[in-house]
């Protein structure tokens, strides 16, 4: 049986509803739309809490940057590193008046947000409880639903179904917004996170819109366009082009009762080579975002089962305390940062890892390449806009002219820049996203 065939047999089994999604989640138990009163045994969405939030008073205090920092709490710091390896500044005021052009445009100020539980697979293909929110427009049918893979977060609080994610001050233009948590938050927080793992990812993802797409037309909210956008930034970037790659490979038959289809992609930022990426770590002997080593680490060796211990690579400090820092789900990327205290690539990995032609570095450059989108015999066929800092001190900015590069025959808008570092380019891909619906928009409104 095939993937595809697989996830179609066991889509539509019955969920069960948990009884409370996670401790710390800022959803209220009374709920300010009772959109569970519309489940029944039928849906695979399953409603475990709502909100209602007011975007006319500004972005909650629960909406986090790449990096884990509150927008709202944002010093407009800009960690970019100069040629010179110094730290460059980027004015507050800059971030500050992107912030406001994002809450300026639109007037569908009241968003909907509801948490819920849908299943999808492991990479064993095991049945998995997995959770996420659907952000829609108060009061109307959304235009388009958005679908949104995030980028990396370590702290569960970030999860989408416990805050407010960025990339929902599109619904003040009238677009519904599904966002899963991926594998290892929510409700899934005591699992490993598969990070980088792009086929499961990917699959866990297009999953959560399968079982939201039903459950919105019994809910009255089926949206105006059957098409959708896809769209995600830093890890969610990357993520993103393996759900165009899974939707056009699995799910684009005409006759398929699953069809999905692509209106358009937006992709940032994103480590579309994770193999490269990791080589800059080990060649520039610098880690200018440290977790990303144990995080690229452990997703290649776990969630692939290489025959790899962490300990051959990773120094054994850093590996004493993953637990404890990353896999806690409890500390933010910027926190994690700081208790790592070094950027220092050589400081991080152990002697062999630092070593390119050792066997377990072969090994793991495999698995990097495996789950490396620029690295599968595929060209885009969806109409895409990708943009990257070429700035970006996370991830590198030749993870652009990569992708660039293998993907030429596709109909790609290109936007690299100096844009300055990898949080300061997440708030102008936003604003970028905005802008170019507002385009699209108008170019409609010409033909009518």
């Amino acid at each position: 049986m095939t993937r595809a065939n697989m996830t179609r047999t066991k889509h539509h089994l019955l969920l069960l509803l948990l009884p409370a999604l996670l401790a710390g989640c800022r959803f209220a138990t009374e709920e300010y739309v009772d959109f569970s009163a519309i489940a029944d045994d039928d849906m695979a969405f399953h409603v475990t809490g709502t909100q209602e939030t007011d975007l006319s008073e500004g972005l909650p205090a629960d909406c986090y940057l790449p990096d884990g920092t509150p927008v709202t709490a944002w010093n407009g710091e800009d960690d970019a590193a100069a040629s010179a390896g110094a730290p460059r500044r980027t004015s507050s005021t800059t971030a500050v008046n992107i912030v406001q052009q994002l809450l300026k445009y639109g007037n569908q100020n009241r968003v909907l947000e509801i948490v819920g539980t849908y299943k999808s697979y492991t990479a064993d293909w095991e049945e998995v409880t997995l959770s996420g929110k659907v952000m829609l427009p108060k009061g109307r049918r959304p235009k388009r639903m958005i679908l949104v893979s995030h980028y990396t977060v370590c702290s569960n609080q970030e999860a989408p179904s416990n805050c407010f994610s960025l990339e929902g001050v599109l619904v003040k233009l009238g677009y519904g917004l599904v966002i899963p948590d991926y594998m290892g938050y929510g409700v899934s927080a005591g699992e490993v996170h598969p990070y980088l793992v792009m086929d499961q990812t990917a699959r866990n993802v297009l999953d959560m819109y399968l079982a939201v797409r039903p459950w919105l037309k019994k809910a009255g909210m089926e949206p105006e366009n059957d098409d959708i956008y896809l769209m995600g930034y830093s890890q969610g970037g990357a993520t993103t082009m393996a759900v165009e790659y899974l939707i056009e490979n699995e799910y684009s038959h005409p006759e398929d009762p699953e069809r999905v289809q692509i209106h358009r992609v937006f992709a940032g930022g994103g480590p579309y080579d994770v193999k490269a990426t990791y080589e800059r770590f080990v060649n520039t002997d610098t880690a200018s975002y440290p977790v990303a080593v144990p995080l690229v680490l452990q997703g290649m060796i776990k969630g692939n089962k290489l025959n790899i211990r962490m300990e051959d690579l990773m120094q054994e400090w850093l590996c004493q305390r993953m637990d404890q820092w990353v896999n806690s789900k409890r500390f933010t990327s910027a926190q994690i940062n700081r208790f790592i205290n070094t950027r220092v690539t050589h400081e991080l990995l152990t002697p062999e890892a630092m070593d390119q032609t050792s066997d377990n570095v072969a090994e793991l450059y495999k698995a990097m390449t495996a789950n490396s989108i620029t690295a599968y015999n595929w060209v885009p066929k969806a109409s895409i806009y990708i943009m990257h800092s070429m700035d970006d001190e996370t991830v590198p900015y030749t993870n652009a002219t990569n992708a660039k590069s293998k993907w030429k025959d596709a109909n790609i808008m290109y936007n690299f820049g100096h844009y300055g570092g990898h949080v300061m380019t997440c708030l102008r891909f936003i604003y970028s996203v905005q802008t170019l619906l507002q385009q699209e928009e108008e170019e409609i409104k010409k033909y009518e």
